[in-house]
């Protein structure tokens, strides 16, 4: 098997570099011996023929040239070839060629595709071992004496032609926008359905994963082909029974296979049953490395059987611990609660708003004093700001030196001197009548001056709150009874309840 990094010299090559490649041994020259040999000249003759008879019935001695190319016209006189078989080391080259080999059980041929033609030529990617059909001319390069296929068109054959088809409906169905849906799964479906085959190794992994994370877990099983011929449209109606059954997510799985054994799942039946799904479908088809229409469908990808199981299964233990939590956090919280409102009602209890309303009294009369305080103050600092007035207007008309002067000034000054002193006076008397009035309505609302009016305050004579009503007493109760200036204590006789008007 050989190898071109090059086109031989006989192809169209659009760079118009000869080609080089390796030797029937695997060996290739390179430096100064590769260029050596591809810039040799190749001398032709105006004859095509191969070799004549010489006179003397000896084959005509010919040059390996010649030799080369009479075969090459040879080859090309096979014209426009169709080669099946397999691609080998298929390799792009940094010019923009393509060189591999194609190959079935007894030969192989080396094969190129150049850069110009890459585009028309391949419209899909060639990988090692697809079976292909080759359209092509043969060429001889012959600085090597090896013949190569330019090809000039590449068709899929086999599971070529199946691949081709799946990238086709995986165009499509992008196109539709049917990969783009990934509905949510339910934390903890009613029912699991679940579609395979009933003798499958897939379905045993399944159950097992079911009872290690949640023995006998609602399960519906539809079995159907995965393998076959007819298994896409047996899977496709499963899920549409499962569907209408009520389930709240459908598992479709199966075990790993070569790409003919999944095929069904690359099927369009069963791509249109997942879309048209009510609920979630979730996928464990073969192994981590398959993907197949199904998944790209599906709502959510398992990498295997047992993956989907663990996806939709929940997991009991897991839960049993996260409830054990929940409840846990439940009743701190609810302790701290009542903690809270236990300090809140301890605070309420110790204000003074409700241990008695006596402060209200005090708190009263402590303002009255500090505001008659206040005026008092204020008072005086106005009378000494009057008499440091008087003292200034004094110093300025004792500073008036003149004799005439001061006798006007004199004058003047008493006949001002009265007005002045009626002045002065007169705020001080209106502040003093303002204090005396204050002094009267802080008398009037004493509760001593009301005991001096005739009245009297009544209560246990154990001492307490003084009695507001004769029904918080009875007859034989000791009472104390204090006036204006004493009191006296008396015993309960008989307790009359209502008011008696006065005789």
């Amino acid at each position: 098997m050989s190898l071109f990094d090059d086109p031989p010299p006989g192809g169209s090559s659009p760079t118009g570099s000869s080609p080089t490649g390796s030797s029937p041994t695997g060996s290739s020259p390179t430096g100064p011996a590769r260029r050596k040999a591809s810039a040799r000249p190749v001398a032709r003759t105006k004859s095509t023929k191969a070799a004549e008879p010489a006179a003397s019935g000896e084959p005509q001695v010919l040059s390996v040239a010649s030799l080369t190319r009479a075969i090459g016209e040879r080859l090309k006189g096979l014209g426009r070839l169709a080669v099946e078989g397999e691609l080998v080391g298929v390799k792009r080259a940094g010019s923009g060629h393509i060189y591999f080999s194609l190959k079935d059980e007894n030969a192989v041929v080396n094969c190129a595709i150049w850069r110009s033609r890459v585009g028309s030529a391949a419209r899909f990617d060639l990988q090692d071992g697809m079976r292909v059909v080759c359209y092509g001319q043969l060429d001889v390069y012959a600085p090597r004496g090896n013949y190569t296929l330019i090809i000039e068109r590449v068709e899929q054959r086999g599971i070529g032609e199946l691949l081709a088809r799946l990238e086709e409906l995986k165009t499509e169905l992008r196109e539709r926008g049917w990969f783009d849906r990934s509905r949510p799964l339910p934390s903890l479906p009613r029912c699991v359905g679940l579609v395979t085959s009933q003798q499958s190794d897939a379905f045993q992994d399944f159950l097992r994963t079911r009872s290690l994370r949640w023995p006998l877990y609602p399960l519906r099983l539809c079995s159907s082909r995965v393998q076959g011929k007819g298994a896409a449209e047996e899977v496709a109606q499963a899920i549409a029974r499962l569907d209408a059954s009520g389930v709240d997510v459908i598992c479709v799985v199966r075990g790993g296979g070569s790409l003919e054994d999944l095929w069904c799942f690359n099927e369009l039946p069963v791509a249109e049953a997942i879309h048209a799904c009510s609920v979630p479908v979730v996928t464990g088809v073969g192994h981590e490395t398959d993907v197949t229409l199904a998944d790209l469908v599906a709502d959510h990808r398992a990498h295997t059987p047992t993956d989907a199981a663990q996806t939709v299964i929940p997991d009991r233990a897991a839960m049993l611990a996260q409830l054990e939590r929940a409840a846990g956090y439940l009743a701190e919280a609810v302790d701290r609660a009542l903690l809270r409102r236990e300090e809140r009602l301890a605070r309420l209890l110790s204000a003074r708003t409700l241990r008695g309303a006596g402060w209200i009294l005090d708190e009263r009369a402590r303002s009255i004093q500090h505001l008659g305080r206040r005026l008092v103050a204020t008072g005086d600092r106005r009378a000494e700001r009057a008499g440091a007035r008087l003292e200034r207007i004094a110093s300025r008309i004792a500073s008036q030196s003149p004799a005439l002067k001061l006798a006007s000034a004199e004058g003047r000054l008493s006949a001002l001197l009265p007005r002045l002193v009626r002045a002065g006076a007169a705020p001080l008397e209106a502040r003093a009548e303002r204090l005396a009035l204050a002094a009267r309505t802080l008398e009037s609302v004493s509760p001593f001056a009301v005991l001096a009016r005739g009245y009297s305050i009544t209560r246990r004579a154990a001492g307490g709150e003084p009695l507001t009503r004769a029904a918080d007493l009875t007859p034989g109760t000791s009472v104390e009874t204090v006036f204006a200036e004493g009191s006296i204590l008396s015993e309960v006789s008989e307790v009359r309840e209502g008011r008696e008007s006065e005789s």
